[in-house]
């Protein structure tokens, strides 16, 4: 929109100019446009709002078909921990780090869709961004898979988890009956470390950059979802 304002401004200012003979030099039509632009600024603003309308708009859409060829991924990783209905056709994923606000925000609306609404299903997508403690968390929690207390232990880091310290983490995961000796072993697993790596790797082909992320229906909605509007985007009454 900036370059149509330019060219009009451009062709209106040339005519004359030519009619009198005198070709104008690139000085002359820069302090022209200048000066016009800066006694009609809302054009700019107007210009703006449009780039950004269009950015938006082509980032939804190369995320929508992203969204699709990584669907297996995102929606079938066997590494991926999960909660309610195994067959649920209301599927949300979301990418997420323990130590975002915004998750934690989120995370009661979030429960509640999984544990009231029938046929639904949740996919936890450990994606820590935010440090070592971020990090730490999500390897402990990967880690309480294996004692088949994943999603005990992913509620309580999420809701009540301040303290994302080795100490902090060992005395929430005995909260929820983990054997954190173990918890602390298998933390360690290699594989745990590629399985986030591979996260992040799919998060950055979708373009999520930052957390949290849901994917609900194949749309991407980044930033936080407040309790009650998971329903609304579902189409739930």
């Amino acid at each position: 929109m900036l370059r149509a304002v330019v060219a009009a401004v451009f062709l209106f200012t040339l005519t004359p100019a030519v009619a009198d003979d005198q070709p104008m030099n690139r000085t002359d039509v820069e302090a022209i446009i200048e000066d016009y632009l800066t006694r009609n600024p809302e054009i700019v603003i107007r210009a703006l709002e449009a780039w950004e309308r269009l950015r938006e708009e082509r980032e939804a859409e190369a995320a929508i078909q992203a969204i699709a060829r990584f669907d297996a991924d995102i929606h079938h990783d066997p590494d991926t921990p999960w909660g309610g209905d195994p067959d649920g056709e209301i599927v949300i994923v979301e990418f997420f780090d323990y130590r975002c606000g915004y998750c934690r925000m989120s995370a009661p609306g979030l429960f509640a869709v999984r544990d009231a609404v029938p046929g639904a299903k949740v996919i936890y997508k450990e994606f820590p961004i935010l440090g070592e403690d971020s990090l730490r968390a999500a390897k402990a929690a990967l880690a309480a898979r294996k004692q088949g207390l994943y999603e005990a232990y992913h509620q309580v880091l999420m809701l009540e988890g301040e303290d994302y310290s080795e100490a902090g983490l060992m005395a929430l995961a005995q909260s929820v009956g983990l054997d954190t000796g173990r918890l602390s072993a298998d933390m360690k697993d290699p594989a745990i470390e590629a399985y986030l790596e591979r996260t992040h790797q799919l998060a950055s082909a979708i373009g999520i950059n930052g957390t949290p992320a849901f994917i609900i229906n194949g749309e991407l909605y980044p930033g936080a979802i407040r309790p009650g509007d998971f329903e609304i985007i579902l189409g739930i009454e």
